[in-house]
């Protein structure tokens, strides 16, 4: 049964026109009132009707992008895409045809953020809902994605995943475009081995995502095919302390991170004449890091990331790093959001990654 703003009143003891004030935001309202009256639009799951409520249509004009730094061009990439196929071009007239409203949702990487935007979207009935980007491995937050995306698809919204893997309950999903993040990260190890390198260092990224994982496992999975970064064994044959553990530094995907994690293992491990950075950003740090002690790159040490970011050939040396097809994901993920294109069987695509090799790597010296 459909939940009224009646309804909702009832819940919080207040007047209708008290919660129609408070979801307005058009007239003062005490604190105390607002928090009780948004608890019980949440706990009633209430969807208010956006300004064209009185229309029978069962979904807006505004298509949702969720992304976690638009400052970011992994994100901003995907999400420019996308947004070109769901918003224009049209016909050149400056009427609105079939296109959509794209909206962009910053996150900032917040878990809450990702949850309260989809309700943002959901009260306003959006079209569609394209959610770009790792996500994070928390069975609490999983669940609660999966009841608020199940919401949004039974009231008529188109869900997408581009460059994420599907959720464990993912009957919402229209598709989900996964990239190969462990198959990249296995041929970039693979390449480095290729070369001579045995001692490799991983600047990983947030340990609870799950491109964080998938591209450490195909980083591992090649070392450890290698036989690779692995301690000797203990007095009693035990080789369960793995020396990979040691070799790996997580934090944020930025800059910094890649700095500072780049300094820690080279005071953990100074032998290591190779450096693997979750992405191309934390590789200009990591770069920045391994110059700053006097290195040289690749001569001393050899750095590469993954993404393939638009500054990654016009670093010096050139990155080597694995190319993601982000324009072309986004805007996939755009026809997908529009009905412009069918699901791909299964309604799960997996993107290939491809192996970019620049300057930034060489065998090792001696």
């Amino acid at each position: 049964m459909t939940v009224t703003l009646a309804d909702v009143a009832a819940r919080a003891r207040v007047s209708p026109a008290t919660v129609s004030r408070v979801l307005n935001g058009n007239y003062p309202v005490a604190a105390s009132t607002r928090e009780r009256v948004l608890r019980a639009v949440d706990d009633l799951d209430y969807v208010l009707n956006g300004p064209a409520s009185s229309l029978a249509a069962a979904t807006s004009d505004l298509v949702g992008i969720l992304v976690n730094d638009i400052a970011d061009p992994f994100f901003g990439i995907m999400a420019g895409a996308a947004q070109t196929q769901i918003g224009g071009p049209g016909d050149g007239s400056g009427r609105a045809g079939g296109e959509k409203l794209a909206v962009i949702c910053n996150t900032g990487g917040s878990p809450e953020r990702e949850l309260t935007y989809l309700t943002l979207l959901q009260r306003q009935r959006a079209a569609a809902v394209v959610l770009t980007g790792g996500a994070v491995e928390n069975p609490a937050h999983q669940a609660a994605m999966s009841a608020k995306l199940a919401k949004l698809a039974d009231a008529g919204t188109r869900i997408v995943f581009c460059g994420r893997p599907p959720l464990p309950e993912g009957d919402a999903l229209v598709a989900a475009l996964t990239f190969d993040n462990r198959g990249g990260g296995r041929r970039l190890a693979e390449h480095l081995v290729s070369l001579g390198h045995r001692r490799i260092g991983y600047v990983a990224g947030p340990p609870e995502r799950t491109t964080t994982r998938h591209r450490l496992e195909g980083h591992r999975e090649a070392l450890l095919a290698a036989g690779l970064n692995t301690a000797p064994a203990g007095a009693d044959g035990d080789r369960s302390s793995d020396d990979q553990e040691r070799l790996t530094v997580h934090g944020p995907y930025d800059r910094r991170s890649g700095y500072e994690a780049t300094l820690e293992l080279l005071r953990r491990a100074p032998d290591v004449t190779a450096i693997v950075a979750a992405n191309d950003t934390v590789a200009l740090g990591a770069c920045a890091a391994v110059r700053d002690q006097g290195m040289r790159i690749p001569q001393d040490i050899s750095v590469a990331g993954f993404d393939d970011l638009p500054f990654s050939v016009d670093a010096v040396p050139a990155l080597t790093t694995v190319r993601l097809p982000l324009f072309e994901a986004g805007a996939r993920a755009g026809r997908l959001a529009m009905g412009k294109e069918n699901p791909p069987p299964g309604g799960i695509a997996t993107i290939a990654a491809e192996l970019m090799i620049r300057g930034s790597t060489a065998a090792p010296r001696g």
